[in-house]
C-alpha cells in the first residue's frame, strides 16, 4: 500500500507510544492490585478475590508489552538495540519481577497451607511493586536521557541509572498503580471487602498527586528538554489540564458511587499522562544525556520507509482485532467476582 506523502516516522512514534500507553492502562490496574495486596486485604478469602479480580486478564494485558517491544524492534531498530543493550540489567530484573509474580498468581491456590499462601502472597505483592518501580525508573531515565557514544550505544552503568530523577519516576508509577488497582477492584468486590477498598483510595490519590507535583516541578527545573514542546506550543497544556480534571473527577465519581466512571477517569488520567510524555520526547526515542546531538530519533534510528509502510498495513489489520478480543474478554468476565471451585 502507497501512502504517499504521510509521514510513517512519526505515525510509527504515535503507534508505539499506543502500544505501551495501552500496556500502562491495562497492566498498570493489576500491578497496582499486587501493589496493595498485602495491605487492604487481610483474610485468605479476601486475597483470593483480589487475584480473581485480575484472573481472566493480567496475562493477556502483558501482551501489550511484547508487541510493544516487538514494533519497537521493528519500526526503530537502533533504539530497541540501545535500550535493551543498555537496560539489560534493569530489564533482566523486571522480567524475573514479572515472571515471580505469575508464579505466585498459579502456584497460591495449588495448596490449602497458611504458610504456602502468604509465601505467594508476598511474592505476588513483591513482584508487582518491584515491576511498577522498575517501569517508572526506566521512564525516568529515557525522560532524563542516558549517555550515549557517537554510535548511538549506551555508555553508562547500571547505577547510573538510578538517579533521584528516575527514583522518584519510579516511586510515582508505583503510586499510580496503586490508585489505578483500588480503583479497579471497586469494580469487581462488594460488601465489607469493597468498603474496605473504599478507604484505601483517596489516600492512594493524595501519595499519587504529591509524587506527581514533585516529579513534574523537578521536570520543570532540571529537565529542560521535556517541556520545550509545551513553552513552544502552548495550546499543548490542554492536556496537562485534562489531566488534571481527571484525577480530580475520581474521588468525586467514588463519593457518589460510580465506580466505573471512576475508571475510565483513572484511564483517561494515565492515557493523558502518556500523551504528556510522548510530546515532550518527540522526536527522541532516546534523548542523549549529556550530548543531545547524540540522540535517537524517530527519524535517525528508524527502518526504511518501505518497512514502515509495509508493518502499518499488518498494524491496520492487526490491532483493531487485538483491541476487539481485549474488549470481549473485558465484557465476558465483567462484574462482580464470585469464588468457586475453579477460582484462584
Amino acid at each position: 500500500m502507497n501512502y504517499g506523502s504521510l509521514d510513517l516516522n512519526t505515525v510509527w512514534f504515535c503507534l508505539v507510544g499506543v502500544l505501551f500507553t495501552g500496556y500502562v492502562i491495562l497492566d498498570g490496574f493489576d500491578l497496582g492490585v499486587g501493589v496493595i495486596h498485602l495491605f487492604a486485604a487481610k483474610k485468605d478469602e479476601d486475597r483470593r478475590v483480589f487475584i480473581n479480580a485480575i484472573g481472566p486478564v493480567w496475562d493477556g494485558n502483558e501482551v501489550w508489552l511484547v508487541t510493544g517491544g516487538g514494533a519497537l524492534f521493528a519500526a526503530f531498530p537502533a533504539v530497541y538495540a540501545t535500550v535493551f543493550s543498555g537496560f539489560y540489567l534493569a530489564f533482566m530484573a523486571l522480567l524475573c519481577a514479572l515472571i515471580f509474580r505469575a508464579v505466585a498468581i498459579e502456584f497460591r491456590s495449588k495448596h490449602p497451607s497458611p504458610r504456602w499462601r502468604a509465601f505467594w502472597d508476598g511474592g505476588f505483592a513483591l513482584g508487582s511493586g518491584v515491576s511498577a518501580l522498575l517501569i517508572g525508573v526506566a521512564m525516568g531515565n529515557i525522560a532524563w536521557g542516558i549517555p550515549l557514544d557517537a554510535r548511538g550505544e549506551f555508555a553508562g552503568s547500571f547505577l547510573g541509572m538510578l538517579h533521584p530523577y528516575a527514583l522518584m519516576m519510579g516511586v510515582t508509577t508505583v503510586a499510580l498503580f496503586a490508585m489505578h488497582g483500588s480503583i479497579y477492584l471497586l469494580l469487581k468486590t462488594e460488601g465489607e471487602i469493597q468498603a474496605r477498598v473504599r478507604r484505601w483510595v483517596n489516600p492512594l490519590i493524595i501519595a499519587f498527586i504529591l509524587c506527581y507535583v514533585i516529579v513534574t516541578l523537578a521536570t520543570l527545573l532540571y529537565v529542560p528538554h521535556v517541556t520545550a514542546a509545551f513553552r513552544s506550543e502552548p495550546w499543548f497544556f490542554v492536556v496537562a489540564v485534562a489531566v488534571v480534571l481527571a484525577i480530580a473527577n475520581i474521588p468525586r465519581e467514588i463519593n457518589v458511587g460510580k465506580e466505573f466512571y471512576a475508571f475510565l477517569s483513572s484511564c483517561a488520567a494515565m492515557f493523558g499522562l502518556m500523551v504528556i510524555f510522548g510530546i515532550g520526547s518527540f522526536p527522541n526515542l532516546v534523548f542523549s544525556n549529556p550530548n543531545p546531538e547524540l540522540s535517537l530519533t524517530a527519524f535517525n534510528a528508524s527502518s526504511s520507509q518501505k518497512t514502515l509502510g509495509i508493518m502499518l498495513t499488518i498494524a491496520l489489520i492487526g490491532v483493531p482485532v487485538v483491541i476487539a478480543y481485549t474488549a470481549s474478554v473485558y465484557w465476558i468476565f465483567r462484574g462482580k467476582v464470585k469464588l468457586d471451585k475453579t477460582s484462584y
